[in-house]
């Protein structure tokens, strides 16, 4: 039988259409290369699913981990979601001191992944924790390609050789649920986002997987789809809620921030939160506590994944050999509250809801 050839400087170089020393020069940062051409090479490498071998032995003095807090276009990582990347950096952080490193904090906002890998190329680090909430799948093999010891966090792909350390959202959906459905629900909505993450998609899938596993039906009817920032959920809501949809009982958001901006729409739309429309979120912001009714959601220790990935890039950086993949998925916790009591009657509101706006009462 065989063998299957290993990929080499020259596979990437015949596909990127330069030569192999230039292929050497950016893959170790070194050399006069242009940005085109280095993103041109970088690209070819992800493409051939190509990873450096680079020795990188420990330095003598204070080692540094960069977190890579990555906005390719801002829809989920921005300021709704400040306290949310700031709990992951608190776990990293004191996990990064207790093992002697220091946490050096990165920010790319708007710039092409080809601008975050080249500045990798070179960079006098250890290894590099990414932030993956917007990475696409050829975005994670592009960084993946240089050879860093790197974790990515906040998402997760099943088929690339890649360390991951992500919240378990089929175990998040599933105790959502369970509890609309032991508050007596079965007409349960929910409302998606049209904004591409993964947890995104992961959340939607296991929503239909979860409804069907606990013997719930699923109306299309019920199912929504808005924008992932705060203002952009409730434009979305209000001109869906405009149109005179049907509401479901109760609806589980994506996150949080779609749920504040469905809940806005919703009560200038006269729908009260809970008697008439129940309500579950997810990310367990602080708002989520304080707000009028609390909202019940679901918690993921961001603070834990930020220990973890520390704690896989560490024995990355000092395992003799090249490391399996790692996936870890962390669990999470139902923060019940009363957003999601039992309340009113859902023809009634269909009923509001096909009114015009100016004529519904306050």
């Amino acid at each position: 039988m065989k063998q299957k050839r290993s990929l080499t400087i020259r596979d990437i170089a015949a596909l990127a259409g330069v030569s192999p020393s230039t292929v050497s020069l950016v893959l170790n940062g070194k050399g006069e290369i242009s940005g085109v051409t280095r993103a041109r090479v970088l690209e070819a490498a992800a493409k051939l699913n190509y990873v450096a071998r680079i020795p990188r032995p420990r330095l003598e003095a204070s080692e540094t981990i960069r977190f890579l807090k990555i906005a390719k276009h801002g829809h989920t990582v921005n300021r709704d979601h400040s306290v949310f990347i700031s709990d992951y950096i608190d776990g990293m952080s004191a996990e990064a001191t207790r093992r002697g490193y220091t946490l050096e904090v990165v920010s790319f906002e708007g710039q092409p992944i080809g601008a975050v890998a080249e500045s990798l190329a070179a960079a006098p680090v250890s290894g590099v924790i990414a932030l993956g909430t917007e990475l696409s799948e050829a975005d994670i093999r592009m960084i993946q390609s240089l050879g860093l010891p790197t974790v990515f966090i906040d998402t997760v792909f099943d088929v690339i050789d890649a360390n991951f350390v992500n919240m378990n959202n089929e175990d998040a959906v599933h105790k959502v649920l369970v509890r609309l459905r032991s508050q007596g629900f079965s007409r349960i909505g929910f409302v998606a986002s049209h904004v591409d993450t993964t947890n995104f998609r992961l959340r939607q899938e296991a929503f239909f997987r979860n409804m069907a596993r606990l013997g719930l039906e699923a109306n299309p009817g019920h199912i929504l789809s808005v924008e992932s920032t705060f203002d952009g959920a409730y434009a979305d809501a209000v001109r869906l809620l405009g149109a005179g949809i049907d509401l479901a009982d109760c609806y589980f958001c994506t996150n949080d921030v779609i749920a504040y901006g469905f809940i806005k729409a919703l009560r200038e739309f006269s729908v009260r939160i809970p008697e008439d429309v129940a309500i579950i979120g997810f990310d367990n912001l602080p708002l989520s506590s304080t707000m009028e009714p609390p909202l019940t959601t679901i918690d993921v220790s961001k603070r834990k994944i930020g220990y973890f990935a520390v704690t896989v890039l560490d024995d990355i950086i000092n395992a003799p050999e090249t490391q399996p993949p790692v996936k870890i998925l962390v669990g999470a916790e139902l923060i019940t509250r009363a957003s999601d009591v039992p309340g009113g009657s859902a023809p009634t509101i269909a009923r509001v809801l096909r009114q015009p706006r100016a004529t519904q009462s306050a």
